[in-house]
């Protein structure tokens, strides 16, 4: 549907033919009816959201100072919660896997905060739209700047809970590796899947109000299923060890960072599997949005 507005006619000049070979301004508007409109608008909402990146950095970080609003220690709380957690489940399950403290708990430090951070960005992410209902109607900004909100506010507390693993690596000795360095493409793409993940479940939970509570659910199952508290070697010879582990996305996903720090060997397969894990993940996450943008005014 285009609609197409031209101008009156001037007083000096009744007679419309002579001005008829006259240059004629003209207001488009057309409605992103195709398929190829609606990804033109949904790669248009992305870019407003990149030049706006300083907006995002402020409200990420605004969003942190008012949760934790007149408390002694803010977001350390949860460090502190944290760290007392890993240090009983560490000797804990240290004793009941029959392993070294001194390698154990490196990684269950490492693969907890990693989980808490993905734990917390999917459930968030769930609300990333219908939460800045007020915002959305109120003002007139690109929708994809609540879900980049979700993933930097999340990436600041994790930047807190990273103390831990400083503490832990400290005490038990534990000096990462020369190929350290690989995490940094890691958290790139790390940054590129929650942003795509918010985009994702927060369009979806946009519409079925329901949808959340199932969410947490599976990531609660995907917890215990997945190579977090306790190690892949347990099951690196079963025939489960397979599905629970090389067809996981999880797994990958983790280990494309942990192994680095850990310095366990990692495997270009490892690499292989998280990047198409991701590449399925953004298609999905691109296709949702730009079929839910027209309508996610209506569905907050």
């Amino acid at each position: 549907m285009t609609l197409t507005s031209l101008p009156r006619a001037d007083a000096a000049t009744p007679d419309l033919l002579k001005s008829a070979s006259a240059p004629q301004s003209r207001v488009s508007i057309d409605a992103a009816t195709g398929a190829g409109a609606k990804a033109r608008a949904a790669f248009g909402d992305v870019a407003e959201t990149l030049q706006l990146w300083r907006l995002v950095w402020k409200l990420s970080f605004l969003d942190i100072r008012l949760r934790y609003r007149g408390s002694l220690l803010g977001p350390f709380w949860l460090t502190l919660s944290t760290g007392v957690m890993i240090g009983a489940l560490g000797f804990l399950y240290a004793g009941l896997f029959h392993t070294d403290i001194h390698t154990y708990l490196p990684y269950l430090s490492l693969s907890l905060i990693l989980w808490n951070f993905l734990s917390a960005l999917t459930a968030e992410g769930c609300t990333c739209f219908t939460i800045s209902e007020a915002m959305i109607r109120a003002s007139r900004m690109p929708l994809t700047l609540h879900a980049a909100r979700v993933v930097i506010r999340n990436f600041l507390v994790f930047a807190h809970n990273i103390v831990v693993v400083v503490v832990v690596f400290a005490v038990m000795r534990k000096i990462p590796g020369a190929q350290s360095y690989l995490i940094i493409p890691a958290f790139a793409l790390w940054f590129v899947d929650g942003f795509a993940i918010c985009l994702l479940i927060g369009a979806f939970c946009a519409r079925f109000r329901d949808v959340p509570p199932i969410v947490a659910s599976v990531m609660q199952i995907a917890f215990f299923v997945t190579p977090i508290l306790w190690s892949p070697a347990i099951l690196e010879h079963r025939g489960i060890g397979t599905l629970l582990i090389k067809w996981n996305p999880f797994y990958s996903l983790l280990e494309i960072i942990r192994a680095p720090l850990l310095g366990t060997p990692l495997h270009l397969a490892t690499w292989a599997f998280a990047l198409g894990y991701s590449a399925v993940l953004v298609a999905l996450a691109g296709v949702m949005f730009a079929l839910a943008r027209p309508r996610l005014a209506y569905w907050v």
